[in-house]
């Protein structure tokens, strides 16, 4: 379930890896001398993980806990459950059914 949900804890990690992301981009540039093309495939592998990892943030910081999908499932069952009682016609605009003259 912990991979469902992205916490803070993981939230933490994520800013930690685009900091050294951005850390080690800046060092390869003051290196100067063609240091930051010519370590590409690192550039590659670091931008592949904090990618990765972003997508995980993206996606999961929005997934529902068990906890509120139980809660959506019982107002969606209620709802559909409202939708199946045999509620009597009225007139669209007679919001006050039970004032009505019986003799009608």
């Amino acid at each position: 379930m912990s991979e469902e949900v992205y916490g803070p804890d993981r939230a933490q990690r994520l800013v930690a890896l685009l900091l050294a992301l951005a850390e080690r981009i800046q060092e390869l540039d003051r290196a100067g001398g063609g240091r930051l093309l010519d370590a590409a495939p690192e550039l590659q592998k670091l931008l592949g993980n904090a990618r990765s990892e972003l997508f995980h943030y993206e996606v999961r910081s929005t997934y529902d806990t068990p906890e509120v999908a139980e809660s959506r499932r019982i107002v969606e069952e209620a709802q559909r459950r409202l939708g199946e009682l045999p509620f009597e016609d009225s007139a669209p605009d007679d919001d006050e059914p039970w004032r009505r003259d019986p003799e009608e």
